[in-house]
């Protein structure tokens, strides 16, 4: 049996990040108003390790602002932080988060050095026009050339993404998902686009010249989205922003698709659309059987079982299974 993965999460909120994006507030999303120290870095590790099993498979992630930014002293004094638990075999890798105007060749030289083996750049998105209205400082071709280098190195690459910023349109954020597939990434996070308090786009909706996509269009347009990335084989490591404090009691938040199951609703809608030709209207059957591949019977059957509710007005009864020769969005469907 396959050994589950685990993430140690550290988070460095707005470290080095040479300019703040439009939507960007680190601090209030990530729960944190200051970079951790060594000691509280390693306290975190060894607080979280308690709690895997020891065939786990573990990595450390410097999450939440621009690592490869900061004083390179600083840098080190992370990652030799850690270099214990890899040698020890009880953590196997490192991952990092940065942007992808801060990778070059020596950079990913001192990283490689130091046990790091996936690195996630904040794309966000593949459009130049809609990266400069976000603020974000590069450009699509820095993008594809820092990914080009990661992948070459032989590290793991991460390509995050965002729907909803200004300037994007569903074509936009479908034609990203695309060139994250086109550029190999082995992974990829989607995140709707969020008003937080303090940051310009708070300035923008305030005044009228944004708005956020409502939570259903949200839902819709990463639902188009996921299908693509299980298909090319690029793993998603997350649909949706963590569930911090600020979110929950909406002190962060001021406006746009926040909800906690955001992800289990995404794969809710993509099921729907796929059942919704068995619905027969004033038909009702006795009994209808449903396999999906392994993981997938609860997505299927729906958020608050939606799905399973949807096919019971035309089926007596519903009964959803899982087989592992089927993958992805497979499924096959026996009616009595």
């Amino acid at each position: 049996m396959k050994s589950r993965h685990y993430t140690i999460p550290v988070f460095v909120p707005e470290e080095a990040c040479p300019n703040q994006c439009v939507f960007c507030n680190q601090r209030r999303i990530a729960g944190a108003e200051c970079a951790p120290s060594v000691e509280e870095v390693i306290s975190k590790v060894d607080e979280h390790l308690l709690t895997i099993p020891a065939d786990g498979e573990v990595e450390i992630g410097f999450f939440g602002g621009n690592f490869t930014g900061i004083p390179i002293k600083e840098q080190q004094a992370y990652l030799e932080s850690v270099q214990s638990y890899i040698l020890s075999g009880r953590v196997q890798g490192i991952r990092l988060s940065t942007r992808p105007d801060y990778i070059t060749k020596e950079i990913l030289d001192f990283l490689e050095k130091y046990h790091v083996t996936s690195i996630e750049l904040g794309a966000q998105s593949l459009d130049d026009e809609v990266l400069k209205l976000a603020g974000r400082g590069h450009s699509v071709t820095e993008v594809q050339e820092a990914s080009r280098m990661i992948k070459q190195q032989g590290f793991s690459l991460g390509l995050q993404m965002m729907i909803g910023l200004p300037g994007d349109t569903a074509e936009k954020s479908l034609f990203t998902a695309k060139e994250i597939i086109r550029l190999g990434a082995d992974c990829t996070r989607i995140y709707p686009t969020l008003v937080i308090k303090n940051t310009e786009l708070e300035q923008l909706y305030l005044e009228g010249t944004y708005q956020p996509l409502p939570l259903e269009d949200a839902i819709q347009r990463v639902a188009e989205i996921v299908p693509l990335f299980i298909d090319a084989g690029v793993k998603i490591l997350r649909i949706g922003l963590h569930p911090s404090e600020g979110l929950l009691d909406r002190t962060s938040l001021v406006a746009g698709p926040f909800e906690v199951a955001f992800g289990e609703m995404v794969f809710s809608e993509i099921w729907k659309q796929i059942f919704s030709f068995l619905v027969y209207p004033n038909v009702r059957r006795n009994l209808i059987t449903v396999t999906t591949a392994n993981g997938m019977r609860n997505p299927a059957i729906g958020y608050k079982a939606m799905n399973k509710a949807m096919l019971l007005e035309s089926f007596r009864k519903v009964v959803f299974i899982e087989s592992p020769d089927l993958k992805g969005f497979e499924y096959h469907v026996d009616t009595v």
